[in-house]
């Protein structure tokens, strides 16, 4: 299909939205994008077969059933939605050239990718604190974190997602798109929709900097109080065994920390100050930050956690 430019007639501040918008892919890479789709295939069935078994273990084991392995199971299901919001159109992109999508299917997929990164921020950011109870104040943990509490943090996290990020599909619409509908991206990212408007984008930009700042600024400013706590009170331990343990517990969390929040600082200030960043490392670094964490998350607890790891042994040995 080819690239879309809209009338020069219609460069006005009255223009209505188009009917749909035309994603490019990866500017400049668009000849090897069957070779890109390898690896993202095989990310997203990955993705699939990582998650789906993390829920289905944690479903099953009944002494799964505690706080860090719930939460564990709230990071899968949205890392399911979240890539399945995104990969099967790439992959239709990526495999029969199909570019176009609708402009209200765009807003609806913009909202889902950030929403649900907003919701992973928000359960990643819990369980830091779930290891800093355990770490810290085990006495308590127990009764600090009871199902109730675990089921009411879920339910703030999906608010808070929904809350933050309703707004921006109003103030996109609100905008013209008066000079062309081609969006340079893989997918309906918010910055990339709001860079193609021919009308005063301010709002949208100061307010995506607003919850960008309130999300990633704020959980990774807590998360990181978390462990500096979480250090100071193992490193006080006597025994050199209990403080490994202690660490021991906190690595997949840490692992799973800096797999999320590096590509999505980085993505965050080259999207925004990085003007010398060629739009192809903008991108890749967008697919990144989306696609890589959630393939990756139940990898490192598959590994990492004792409990985890051996159910899967088991109903591998049982199959055979």
């Amino acid at each position: 299909m080819p690239v879309e430019n809209l009338s020069p007639s219609s460069f006005n501040s009255s223009s209505i939205n188009p009917s749909a918008f035309i994603l490019i892919g990866i500017p400049g890479l668009q000849e090897i994008h069957l070779w890109i789709s390898i690896p993202l295939c095989s990310m997203y069935i990955l993705t699939l077969a990582g998650n789906c078994t993390i829920l289905f273990i944690i479903t099953r084991e009944e002494n799964l059933h505690k706080p860090m392995y719930l939460f564990l199971s709230m990071l899968s299901i949205i890392d399911l939605i979240a890539s399945s919001s995104t990969m099967p159109k790439i992959l239709c992109l990526f495999w029969f050239n199909s570019r176009e999508i609708n402009f209200d299917a765009c807003l609806v997929q913009m909202f889902f990718i950030h929403s649900f990164s907003i919701m992973e921020s928000t359960v990643l950011l819990a369980m830091a604190f779930d290891r800093y109870i355990a770490i810290c104040n085990p006495l308590r943990y127990k009764t600090l974190l009871t199902n109730s509490r675990i089921a009411k943090i879920g339910v703030i996290a999906i608010i808070r997602g929904t809350v933050l990020m309703t707004p921006c599909p109003f103030l996109i619409k609100k905008l013209s798109f008066c000079r062309t509908n081609v969006i340079s991206h893989t997918y309906c990212e918010h910055m990339a929709i709001v860079k193609i408007a021919c009308t005063d984008t301010t709002i949208n930009r100061v307010y995506g900097l607003f919850v960008a700042l309130v999300v990633i600024g704020l959980d990774v400013l807590f998360i990181a109080l978390s462990y500096i706590m979480i250090v100071r009170a193992v490193l006080r331990l006597s025994s050199n065994d209990a403080r490994v343990k202690a660490f021991g517990t906190c690595g997949s969390h840490i692992c799973v920390i800096l797999i999320s929040y590096v590509p999505a600082l980085f993505s965050f200030f080259t999207h925004r100050f990085g003007h010398n960043i060629a739009p192809q490392v903008h991108i890749i670094l967008a697919n990144i930050y989306l696609f890589i964490p959630p393939m990756v998350n139940p990898i490192v607890y598959g590994v990492k956690t004792k409990e985890i790891r051996h159910r899967v042994l088991r109903i591998v040995y049982q199959k055979r």
